[in-house]
């Protein structure tokens, strides 16, 4: 993949913001998806211009067919080639049983979560793919420990989603295996990132740490780190694979 252009989904803050980081650090520009703290996103992109690397910013919900669609096509002109595809953007909600939550919520969950990563690279794919005249690349999907777990008592329609990338990840990466296209995933186990205030437990990566066997939640740097090393060409023949970042959980 060299120092080709990078789209991170969902990287204002977090995991996504951290392996943008990591990445620029490496020589790669970067198209910095987001879907609503536009203020997040551009002061990471002001600090991986300050880095020398090229930025942009793209608001774009990845369950908006239209604005994904157009979100590509500025990486394709402002960036050049895409190189590689973070599939990081994603949603929890509140905590609740099965039988207490309403379909609007799965359907936004399943929206974003699965269809927004299914539609992000499905445009990589055509890009990338030797098939459609690309020179290869990465996908690297955000799964969840959830998708193992299966999150009883507090979301398993997230964990639902995440078992969907889970299978989605394995299956593209056989489909573009002679492609030049590497598609892996990441599981997060408890993870100190913003994502826990969305589910309504803005404390919960430390009122955690007893379940976990390292006894501490795990840091975003740590997960971009995992998702740096699948990116590069260090994991050449590493497809179709799923990474645990997860403190032994």
């Amino acid at each position: 993949m060299s120092t080709s252009p990078l789209l991170i989904t969902g990287a204002g803050r977090g995991i996504g913001a951290a392996t943008a980081l990591l990445m620029a650090g490496r020589g790669h520009d970067i198209a910095i998806n987001y879907r609503r703290d536009a203020a997040a996103a551009d002061a990471l992109a002001q600090r991986i211009r300050a880095m020398g690397r090229r930025a942009i910013t793209l608001p774009a919900d990845v369950a908006d067919e239209a604005a994904v669609h157009a979100m590509f096509r500025r990486i394709d002109e402002e960036l050049g080639p895409l190189g590689g595809l973070v599939n990081n953007a994603g949603i929890v909600a509140m905590k609740a049983r099965l039988d207490e939550m309403d379909i609007a919520r799965w359907r936004r969950m399943l929206d974003i979560n699965v269809l927004g990563t299914m539609l992000c690279s499905q445009l990589a794919v055509r890009r990338m793919s030797t098939r459609h005249g690309g020179t290869g690349g990465a996908i690297v999907n955000l799964s969840s420990m959830a998708a193992v777990l299966g999150s009883p008592g507090m979301y398993v329609d997230y964990a639902a989603s995440k078992g969907a990338i889970d299978s989605f990840t394995i299956g593209l990466a056989r489909e573009l295996a002679t492609e030049g296209v590497r598609v892996n995933a990441v599981r997060p186990g408890i993870i100190e990132t913003e994502i826990h205030a969305d589910g309504g437990e803005p404390d919960r990566a430390q009122t955690s740490a007893g379940l976990i066997p390292m006894k501490r939640p795990g840091r975003a740097d740590e997960v971009a780190a995992a998702i740096g090393w699948l990116l590069s060409d260090e994991a050449s023949y590493t497809t179709g694979a799923i990474v645990d970042v997860s403190g032994g959980r």
